[in-house]
């Protein structure tokens, strides 16, 4: 997928980082044209997250209220959850108009057993919903993949976070290449990639660019990029930092609508903050899919009222 000795990160970076750091009415007006010549401008996917099993993650992420090593958290451990209470929460969100219904365990890594034959089971169960069924499960193994794909399974979410150079300030529980190497068993197995990152972490503007220059440098390029927004969570290393002001987002929205022109570019988590107007502007800029519902895992979500008032918004006005 990626071949990071025959691929030149560092020029992508630059034009990465040009594009980030350019006029922003500019930048919004090639994105939108890019945007309209590979997509449906109409056409936002709605997407439901649920969290399977809560807490008590072995990795270290500082952003992230699920690991075991921030105490101080006090997030409330949820086991994992009994595959038909999961299906009929998927029928639930159908019901209110999610598209894809997405599945999230707080593993370091796969591993063979009960728990692992459930989460076929809910992809197998979600899939006969008529939905597109995504799970994020920490690594896996080329057998797993596998059996993802045998399951039916649309999508695998393992994101990258941020770009190589900073990785190691967030995180230090497993590599930057232990990630491409999940995505290469997955892209193996013949599964879709979503992988993306989060921005407000205390990176420099390089390093999102190199962030968006690893993610266009995949041949095939992911077929989904989540943009996330860090939510800080006091009782984390991140929790004390500020929220990304909305034009901050817009401009990643639109640089990974240039440099990825097919993919579908996912306002996922932090846009809670946001106005109806700043998300439409990312909208405008290349977003083509929102997480949909009160809940993203752990984190607060924009909300289902306020979406179907987005939505209404977006809409036709009637004659």
């Amino acid at each position: 997928m990626l071949d990071q000795a025959d691929t030149d990160i560092q020029a992508r970076a630059d034009e990465a980082e040009a594009l980030l750091r350019s006029p922003l009415l500019g930048l919004l007006h090639r994105a939108a044209e890019v945007h309209r010549a590979h997509h449906d401008p109409e056409d936002i996917q709605k997407a439901s997250l649920l969290s399977i099993k809560t807490g008590g993650c072995p990795e270290d992420c500082a952003y992230c209220p699920q690991s075991a090593h921030h105490k101080e958290v006090g997030l409330q451990k949820e086991h994992f959850m009994n595959p038909q209470a999961v299906i009929e929460m998927a029928a639930r969100a159908k019901s209110l108009g999610a598209q894809r219904f997405c599945m999230g365990a707080a593993w370091r890594k796969v591993r063979d057993g009960k728990e692992f034959d459930a989460v076929l089971e809910m992809v197998r169960g979600v899939r006969a919903l008529d939905m597109e069924a995504c799970v994020t499960l920490g690594m896996l193994q080329p057998h797993q993949a596998q059996a993802l794909c045998e399951a039916g399974l649309t999508a695998y979410n393992h994101n990258l976070d941020t770009g190589p150079e900073f990785y190691a300030d967030i995180i230090g529980t497993r590599t930057y290449q232990d990630r491409l190497e999940t995505l290469n068993h997955v892209r193996a197995a013949g599964i879709e990639i979503c992988c993306g990152g989060i921005i407000g972490m205390g990176e420099s503007l390089r390093d999102r660019a190199e962030m968006l220059a690893v993610l266009a440098s995949f041949d095939p390029q992911p077929e989904s990029v989540p943009i996330n927004a860090l939510i800080p969570v006091k009782g984390t290393p991140l929790g004390h930092l500020k929220r990304v002001r909305p034009p901050e987002m817009l401009r990643m929205v639109a640089a990974a609508r240039i440099l990825m022109p097919r993919t579908r570019v996912r306002l996922s988590a932090g846009r809670d903050g946001f106005s109806v107007a700043d998300q439409i502007l990312c909208f405008m800029a290349g977003a083509n899919s929102i997480f949909y519902g009160d809940v993203l895992l752990t984190a607060p979500n924009s909300g289902l009222s306020l979406d179907d008032a987005l939505f209404e918004t977006l809409a036709a006005i009637p004659a």
